[in-house]
C-alpha cells in the first residue's frame, strides 16, 4: 500500500522531510527595523534641513572654530569607523543581531569603546554638523545618539546571550563614549 506524497513526506511512512526557512526580513527577529531607522537618521542628518527660518544665524565668532572642529570630528569619526569595521572582520553584520559563528571582538577599538562603528558614525555626523552650522543637523545627530544607544542596549542583549563573558567585557568598556558613557 503506498502513502499519497505530500511536501513534508517521502513516500516511505517513517521518513519525513523537515524544511527550515530563515524568517522574513520584515519580521525584525533580528534586528531588521533598526538597520532602516538608521538609514533613515544618516539620510535625515546629511540631507536633511539644517535650520528654521525662525532659528538664529550661527554667531560669526563661532562659525570658524565650528568649522575646523567640525573637520578634526569628521575625521576622527571615519577613522573610528573604519577601525571598527576593520577590526570586527568576518564578525561583521550589518544586523545588531550576532551571527552566529562570530566571536567577541575586544582587541583594537573595541578594548576603548564597545560599538565603535557607531561611536564613529555619531562623531562623523556631529562633526558634519558643525561644518555646515546647522541647528537642525545639531538636533538630529542627538537623536542619532539616542537611536544608537537604543539599538546598542538591543544588540548588548543578544551579545549577553551568545557571550558568557560580555557581562565583564561591559562592565570595563564603555558603550558609545570612551571612558563617558
Amino acid at each position: 500500500m503506498s502513502t499519497p506524497q505530500t511536501e513534508n513526506q517521502t513516500t516511505q511512512q517513517d521518513e519525513k522531510i523537515v524544511v527550515v526557512t530563515k524568517p522574513k526580513w520584515w519580521r525584525g527577529t533580528r534586528g531588521e527595523w533598526y538597520v532602516i531607522a538608521q538609514e533613515i537618521f544618516g539620510l535625515l542628518v546629511f540631507l536633511g534641513p539644517r535650520t528654521y527660518s525662525g532659528l538664529p544665524a550661527w554667531p560669526s565668532f563661532i562659525v570658524p572654530i565650528a568649522s575646523v572642529i567640525g573637520k578634526i570630528f569628521a575625521v576622527v569619526g571615519i577613522l573610528l569607523l573604519i577601525a571598527g569595521i576593520i577590526t570586527l572582520g568576518k564578525n561583521l553584520t550589518p544586523l545588531p543581531y550576532p551571527k552566529e559563528n562570530s566571536e567577541l571582538v575586544e582587541k583594537g577599538p573595541y578594548r576603548f569603546v564597545r560599538h565603535p562603528i557607531y561611536s564613529g558614525v555619531i562623531i562623523l555626523t556631529l562633526g558634519y554638523a558643525l561644518i555646515v552650522h546647522g541647528w537642525l543637523t545639531l538636533l538630529y545627530v542627538a537623536l542619532l545618539f539616542i537611536f544608537f544607544d537604543l539599538k546598542a542596549r538591543k544588540e548588548e542583549q543578544w551579545l549577553r546571550e551568545k557571550f558568557s563573558n560580555y557581562t565583564a567585557y561591559s562592565q570595563r568598556v564603555s558603550r558609545l563614549i570612551p571612558y563617558i558613557y
